[in-house]
């Protein structure tokens, strides 16, 4: 099977329309269309079926779907072992970082990166861990940095992690701030600024009110921990912060409980690492793991 057609058949997919798939593929419509007509007239059966406003797999395309990845996966790891042995790193570096791992740890890298290896190019995408996820396996990157999910799949690998140190704050002026101790009682009575449900660090600090058979007051919520942190230091509520965000605006509560969680960098079991995917993970581990 041409390696030009699954690649086709696999980016409609993915972006769920012709359009979109030639868009990513800096092809027209119609190029696309005849790269996907040509590998169903090679297998003899429909892919994918062309409604009015979406598109929808066969049952023949559903089946197809994993060793299409299989296949493109294979060639990508016989060009990575073909690739240049004599200490050159060039090309291109796709990664996906979280908005907090961008903000507060990305920066060290890619200044120390981008000195050690200038013929590299770096393309970044910003995202909600969960999001990185899905385009983790759509291929669109090959390193995710995110928040490690306590229910990970198999089909990724963690390459590093390193714990993020996490504490219970309000705002200077809160009212929980005139106690030597605070317990998850005290907490209670106010409301809490967190994220999603969805995130590990929602997770970890409901199972502690869910444990004490407390209730817990989530207030506006949002996956975006400077608009928390903006929330909780003008006194709308209490939060549970990275230490790395701790300043002047915020109050640490002294609490006998803590919650914590792993950063980490991820990617597909299976497929390879490029030469400056590795080398990126090299200055992580110095700069996060061994530090």
């Amino acid at each position: 099977m041409d390696a030009n057609s699954l690649k086709a058949f696999l980016t409609i997919v993915d972006q769920g329309s012709f359009s979109e798939a030639a868009e990513t593929l800096h092809l027209t419509q119609p190029a696309v269309s005849k790269r996907l007509a040509a590998l169903e007239h090679q297998l003899g059966t429909k892919l994918i079926e062309r409604g009015h406003r979406e598109i929808r797999l066969t049952e023949t395309g559903t089946r197809l779907l994993p060793h299409a990845r299989q296949i493109l996966d294979d060639i990508h790891n016989a060009k990575a072992a073909l690739s240049s042995n004599d200490g050159t790193i060039t090309g291109e570096l796709n990664i996906i970082a979280s908005h907090h791992i961008g903000l507060h740890h990305l920066p060290k890298w890619l200044r120390r990166f981008a000195r050690e290896y200038p013929e590299v190019s770096v393309n970044l995408q910003f995202m909600e861990s969960d999001a990185a996820y899905s385009q983790m396996v759509k291929r669109n990157a090959e390193l995710a940095f995110v928040t490690l999910s306590d229910s990970m799949e198999r089909q990724f690998a963690v390459h590093q992690q390193w714990p993020d140190p996490m504490m219970f704050v309000t705002g200077t002026d809160h009212d929980l701030t005139a106690q030597k101790a605070t317990t998850l009682k005290d907490l209670a009575k106010y409301p809490a600024l967190l994220p999603d449900t969805t995130t590990a660090t929602y997770r970890a600090v409901s199972r502690l009110f869910l444990e004490a058979n407390l209730p817990l007051k989530q207030q506006i919520p949002t996956n975006y921990l400077e608009t928390i942190k903006m929330m909780t230091s003008v006194g709308l509520g209490w939060s549970v912060l990275p230490l790395s965000m701790m300043d002047s605006s915020l109050h640490q509560l002294m609490t006998e409980f803590s919650v914590s969680r792993v950063l980490g960098a991820i990617g597909l079991s299976g497929r390879q690492l490029s030469l400056a995917a590795s080398a990126m993970l090299d200055i992580v581990r110095d700069e996060e793991v061994n530090c």
